[in-house]
């Protein structure tokens, strides 16, 4: 079982039910029966909003007006209904949008002082899906410049904190939107996830993060990622309320570069089924050499691996697939990656030093280079994927160290910066280079009341093969009665 959290971090596990407590799969139904207003329910968590972000760091911008206009709408359309089983599968719910991504209308940043007058001037696909879902605008989730980094510290907005410890980063680049669906500011949110985006700050903040094979989810129109490594996914809770946001949020959209392999039924149809006995595969040899693994996290992982083996399933070591040598090449990408947003020449100089930091390495890159590393990840993966895909999954540490103290990476000179984030999270990139979906699973909390993440990545398409392990995970050490303090604030 899961370590109990030390008594100077208090935990609740008996709250009484308030909004925030419903989950988005039950707040959706809740809605369509007509148990709860949308208009309740919005004005609920913009008044948590309010009075809690600024000990969080969840939002950036809040959308007030707007998601009230909406839940208005939202509200009349339930009472008008003939049948609420025609409403949307998100209808009435309040949901935030990463400051990744545009929305027409609403301010957008990217995490960076240089765009902080950009009005939003278009709705990325997700975003569209987000909307014809049913869902309200609650506002603008905090993220680092341009996403670049692995915790949330920008001088467009306070830092993002773990509601479970106020002193720590809530991680990154979606570290904003974890920190809200931690801190009960929002029932569940988009993320993105290029090298662990969405699993970093997932794991730290003690949910579930689900990044989905590549192409599952349309980047478009305006977040092109020629190389693949980002996609959007859900962050959430609990296992099923991941499935039904990644329902919401799959399909591919003209122009897509990526498709991803179909699915057969639903997302939570498959987070409702029992997985059968399952072939896994384990290792905690960290990509980056010399990393070290914390003991807290290698406690999470072999305790993960008994509780596999508990439920029936085989786990054996991983042979050796994707190793540091691919470390230098995803580096490589990372720079160029970062010279992608378009900056003003005399705005440059405005921008965050580990932002510029890889941009000048970004630029120093020849075109020659550029495809050269390109070229042998591939190579990597040709042989790697013989060999993963004789698993049904694979297990890893999320990260290799607990959540770490805001400042921790940004206080440093960038090479140092980089260096520590490298440390902190090497294992996540190797599956936004193969494509491959994975989840962050919180099974283990440290004796100081820290949550512990473990990985489980798939086969190309297997998000249903992920979701129904990590719902049986979730059913055999229940983790929804663990809250921070913060939740009955």
């Amino acid at each position: 079982m899961p370590a109990r959290p030390a008594s100077s971090v208090p935990v609740v596990t008996n709250a009484p039910v308030v909004p925030h407590d419903l989950g988005l799969t039950a707040m959706a139904a809740a809605v369509r029966v007509g148990d709860v207003s949308p208009v309740e329910l919005t004005d609920h968590y913009l008044d948590r909003i309010e009075r809690l972000n600024p000990q969080v760091g969840a939002y950036v911008t809040v959308t007030a007006e707007r998601a009230r206009e909406e839940a208005a709408r939202a509200a009349k359309a339930v009472h008008e209904a003939r049948d609420r089983a025609d409403l949307p599968p998100l209808h009435g719910v309040p949901l935030p949008v990463k400051d990744l991504n545009m929305v027409n209308g609403v301010r957008v940043t990217y995490g960076s002082t240089v765009f902080g007058d950009l009005t939003g001037f278009a709705d990325d696909s997700v975003v569209t899906l987000l909307r014809q879902a049913g869902s309200v605008l609650l506002g603008k989730t905090a993220t680092p410049e341009f996403g670049l980094p692995c915790y949330t510290e920008s001088g467009v907005a306070p830092p993002a904190r773990t509601p479970w410890d106020l002193s720590r980063s809530a991680g990154g680049s979606s570290g904003g939107a974890a920190a809200a669906v931690a801190a009960g500011l929002a029932p569940a949110a988009q993320g993105s996830d290029g090298g662990g985006s969405i699993r970093i700050p997932s794991s730290v903040c003690g949910l579930f993060g689900l990044k989905p094979t590549r192409g599952r989810i349309s980047q478009g129109p305006l977040n092109g990622d020629l190389f693949g490594l980002s996609t959007n996914g859900p962050i959430t809770r609990s296992v099923r309320d991941a499935a039904l946001l990644l329902d919401v949020m799959a399909g591919p959209m003209p122009g897509d570069l990526y498709a991803a392999p179909p699915v057969e039924g639903t997302f939570l149809s498959h987070a409702e089924r029992p997985p059968g006995r399952l072939r896994i595969a384990r290792s905690r040899e960290p990509a980056v050499p010399g990393a070290p693994v914390h003991p807290d996290c290698v406690a999470a992982y072999e305790e993960a691996s008994e509780l596999l083996e508990e439920l029936g399933h085989e786990v054996v070591e991983l042979p050796p697939v994707l190793g540091p040598a691919m470390v230098p090449h995803f580096e490589l990408l990372w720079g160029v990656m970062a010279t992608l947003t378009p900056v003003p020449e005399d705005q440059e100089q405005h921008l965050q030093p580990l932002t510029r930091w890889l941009r000048e390495r970004g630029r120093a890159t020849s075109a020659r280079s550029l495809f050269q590393a390109h070229a042998a990840l591939q190579a990597a993966l040709r042989a790697a994927f013989p060999v993963m895909d004789e698993f049904d999954a694979i297990l890893h540490p999320t990260l290799a160290q607990p959540p770490v103290p805001v400042g921790y990476f940004h206080d440093q000179e960038p090479a140092e910066n980089f260096e520590r984030q490298k440390n902190f999270t090497p294992f996540c990139a190797a599956y936004n280079v193969s494509g491959q979906p994975a989840v962050t699973v919180p099974l283990h909390w440290t004796g100081d009341g820290l949550p512990i993440g473990i990985m489980l990545a798939g086969r190309l398409g297997g998000e249903g093969t992920l979701l129904s392990l990590s719902a049986q995970l979730e059913e055999a050490r229940p983790w929804i009665g663990r809250r921070p303090a913060l939740w009955t604030a």
